[in-house]
């Protein structure tokens, strides 16, 4: 899949391990760089649910927001980025389809 991010400072502190290390706890900052590539090289996001992480679509109030768990309550929130979105006839977001995700940020998501 095409990784893209909410902004630039975030694409460079989630490129460089080092950077991410200062930004975030060493075992977090590894969980980040695993799940980044996992989704760099998933054909498109279905292939995320079989995968450590549990990815999954975050509750409504956040959108089309998806997930990966990280460490305790922290997770890498992203997007899909596709234009248009893909959406099966039910209206839900159709997983086969997404090949390029938006990474928003790491948050606690249970805050």
């Amino acid at each position: 899949m095409e990784i893209l991010f909410k902004n630039r400072r975030l694409e460079k502190v989630c490129s460089h391990q080092r950077q991410l290390v200062k930004q975030w706890p060493p075992e977090r900052s590894k969980r980040i760089r695993r799940r980044l590539d996992d989704l760099k090289a998933a054909e498109n996001l279905n292939v995320m649910r079989v995968l450590p992480g549990r990815c999954h679509e975050l509750r409504k109030i956040h959108g089309l927001q998806l997930s990966l768990n990280l460490d305790g309550p922290n997770r890498l929130i992203f997007e899909p980025a596709d234009h248009p979105l893909p959406v099966k006839a039910d209206g839900g977001l159709d997983w086969c389809e997404v090949r390029i995700v938006r990474i928003l940020g790491v948050e606690d998501t249970h805050e």
